[in-house]
């Protein structure tokens, strides 16, 4: 009895670190970012549109808002959206 409250001890402790694990959304600083680490971290951005995002920052300065990722190709309300809690300025 004593094994068996144990293991469901230690099942409830895993499931807990899993659940609290997913809840963390790691940011992303889209002024400070690399190309790769912006491509790792937000959801339906890869490597072209990851360079286009530091190629634009480069270009035209530091973003102001997540609402000027919209002036490059590709990146749309829809993708800003997916990735509003990602993305830090």
């Amino acid at each position: 009895m004593k094994l068996l409250h144990t293991l469901l001890f230690t099942l409830v402790l895993l499931f807990s670190s899993a659940v609290s694990a997913q809840s963390v959304v790691e940011t992303i600083n889209i002024n400070t970012a690399t190309a790769e680490q912006i491509a790792t971290a937000m959801t339906g951005v890869g490597d072209s549109k990851a360079e286009a995002i530091v190629k634009y920052r480069s270009t035209h300065g530091k973003f102001k808002s997540i609402q000027d990722l919209e002036n490059i190709a590709g990146i749309g309300e829809k993708t800003i959206e997916k990735n509003k809690d990602k993305i830090s300025l």
